[in-house]
């Protein structure tokens, strides 16, 4: 006779350290404490190492979904561009040196565009500070120009100044522009709603956008 097996995901579900701020200790959830009084259970880290995260990375859905059920830690890409900068091979990767020296001969600009801020789901601002360093290093820093997109989804949503804050900075003892800024909302649309990525498009294609 087989036997089935149900994997069923709660999302945002979790065990609080301290009962006193828990949404789901407040609430009346009878299913549940039945069903943890009943029958075994065990849990499960969802954060940092655990799933193939920095030490200290809260996890999110993605990663969740990635490692649930693989039976072994399944390294992100946070993790993987973290060694590839800390081993030197983002510094040797092929596409990077041959962009560089073309950006170098013909004197146009260099233009890095993404996620900025320190989610650690899409993206991280250290990396995108490690390709800055890179191209300062082949003397592009008067060439580099960085279009931004502030990360109201996996951040706090007031704190795109913050992170805005701290590219200026880095740019000023280094060189660097940042030529452009947008929300993810606009920039990084997944339903197809193309009155909104259009914004994004016209500003990073055509140079359109709101001077502030």
């Amino acid at each position: 006779m087989n036997k089935k097996v149900m994997l069923m995901i709660l999302d945002g579900w979790g065990i609080a350290t301290n009962p006193e701020v828990s949404a789901i200790k407040s609430a009346n959830t009878p299913f549940m404490d039945q069903a943890w009084g009943m029958y075994p259970h065990s849990r499960l880290n969802a954060s940092g190492l655990a799933v193939g995260l920095p030490v200290g990375q809260m996890g999110n859905s993605e990663v969740g979904h990635m490692n649930i059920g693989a039976g072994r830690v399944v390294y992100q890409d946070l993790v993987r561009v973290n060694k590839a900068i800390e081993d030197g091979t983002l510094e040797k990767n092929a596409i990077l040196q041959s962009t560089f020296d073309h950006v170098k001969k013909s004197g146009k600009k260099l233009h890095f565009m993404g996620l900025v801020s320190d989610g650690g789901v899409h993206s991280h601002i250290d990396h995108l500070k490690s390709l800055c360093e890179l191209a300062q290093q082949h003397s592009l820093s008067d060439q580099i120009s960085v279009h931004a997109f502030t990360d109201g989804r996996d951040t706090d949503p007031q704190n795109g100044i913050k992170y805005m804050a701290d590219l200026q900075q880095f740019f000023s003892n280094r060189g660097g522009n940042l030529a452009s800024v947008i929300g993810r909302y606009y920039a990084m649309d997944r339903d197809q709603r193309w009155e909104r990525v259009r914004k994004a498009y016209d500003a990073l294609v055509h140079g359109k956008g709101s001077y502030t």
